[in-house]
């Protein structure tokens, strides 16, 4: 059996990388006080040890994250801030909304809208 990789450090550094250091804070500091530990193990699981893996390039991670998220729904707050991800590793805003009027006929009209409007919100935060 193969090691899994979980490196912390390279998490961390890759969470620098893909998200606004304000939204970071934000996010985990609270998550800190509460839980403490729980924010690390979040970053080197997933940003250390999933995206770390062969296989995806981040674009493609961020496709898929955009369509689960939005397939899931009521996860606002987390499909807005891989919106903005998408747009900080280059997706223009044309690839970003196709992904939800792909996923229309799949996951639904409403979901996919919801999608939109949160894209549209935060291509307008980004021209401001």
């Amino acid at each position: 059996m193969q090691d899994a990789v979980l490196d912390q450090a390279a998490g961390w550094e890759l969470l620098d990388q893909l998200q606004d250091p304000a939204l970071k804070d934000a996010t985990f500091a609270p998550l800190e006080e509460l839980v403490p530990g729980f924010a690390d193990w979040i970053v080197t699981s997933l940003f250390g040890g999933t995206y770390q893996r062969d296989g995806l390039s981040l674009r493609d991670r961020q496709l898929v994250n955009l369509a689960a998220l939005t397939a899931i729904g009521g996860v606002e707050p987390q499909l807005a801030g891989h919106i903005r991800t998408s747009r900080r590793i280059g997706m223009s805003t044309t690839e970003i909304a196709e992904v939800f009027v792909h996923l229309a006929p799949y996951i639904g009209v409403p979901k996919a809208l919801a999608g939109l409007r949160l894209a549209t919100a935060a291509f307008a935060e980004e021209s401001r």
